[in-house]
């Protein structure tokens, strides 16, 4: 009960330091959304230990598990374009899956140099 109490409160603060940064976004008319603007801060204040990861850490995890609840209405919206799925279909197929396989080349190459980056400096 307490994991769950303390998970609900810290994604309340992510939600709000993420409503936050939306409308200082709006506010300061910057072309950049709000939610990145808040992940880049949020970034840099656990770089320097200005917030500490165990503040945000299980309502961070349990926002990553959920991830894939956050594009069902995408997914939902995508049925009103039957006739263009229809028509083209195959090309918006080989889009998906090229584009998935550099992803996951991408971030499996990045893994790598951050891994041995962390072997390099425990040696």
């Amino acid at each position: 009960m307490m994991n769950f109490s303390k998970g609900f409160i810290q994604v309340a603060i992510l939600v709000a330091f993420s409503y936050i940064m939306d409308k200082l976004s709006n506010l300061l008319h910057i072309g950049i959304p709000g939610s990145i603007i808040g992940i880049i801060i949020l970034f840099i204040l656990l770089k320097t230990n200005m917030v500490k990861l165990k503040w945000i850490e299980i309502g961070g995890n349990w926002l990553l598990a959920e991830f894939l609840l956050f594009f069902i209405p995408s997914a939902v919206g995508v049925i009103q374009y039957k006739s263009m799925l229809v028509d083209n279909g195959i090309k918006i197929l080989m889009i998906i899956i090229l584009s998935s396989a550099l992803v996951m080349t991408c971030s499996g190459f990045i893994a790598e140099k951050i891994m041995h980056r962390k072997e390099e400096k425990h040696i």
